[in-house]
């Protein structure tokens, strides 16, 4: 039986690489999805791995993980700090959900450190680049077992 992941990414992490490579890095969201396909294929995981500008479609597919009985890795980006809905759909999964940030966002100005969607993450990482990513996945894997 094949284990679902679903690993999502919220606004502007399309532009990783690109975006402010002083804070995010090099690394583009290409680079991290390949990254992600090999630790998801080494731990037994279907990955779906996905990344909009869009709310309403981050929401779908937290719909999709539920439906899936699939573990999530999110980074809900700028949707952290104020997205109720996002955090709604998350509310409705009973698997593991891992909180990714590829900056430390404990150390950003008051309004950008606190976000709303931890109180429901099972892990929450913050601060590791695109390593994280790995990180996450592997975190996903252990509370599952």
């Amino acid at each position: 039986m094949t284990r679902k992941l679903y690993v999502l990414n919220g606004p502007n992490l399309d532009m990783l690489g690109v975006r402010e490579p002083a804070i995010y890095g090099t690394t583009t969201l290409a680079d991290i999805e390949r990254e992600c396909s090999r630790v998801a294929e080494e731990l037994g995981f279907d990955l779906c791995f996905a990344q909009s500008n869009a709310e309403h479609e981050i929401i779908g597919w937290l719909h999709d993980a539920y439906r899936d009985g699939a573990a999530v890795v999110i980074n809900p980006a700028g949707l952290s700090f104020r997205s109720v809905p996002v955090l709604d759909a998350l509310r409705m999964l009973a698997v593991p959900i891992v909180e990714l940030h590829i900056t430390n966002i404990h150390g950003r100005d008051a309004e950008h450190r606190h976000s709303l969607m931890s109180p429901v993450a099972t892990t929450v990482i913050a601060g590791a680049g695109a390593y994280g990513y790995e990180l996450a996945i592997r975190s996903a894997d252990h509370s599952i077992r």
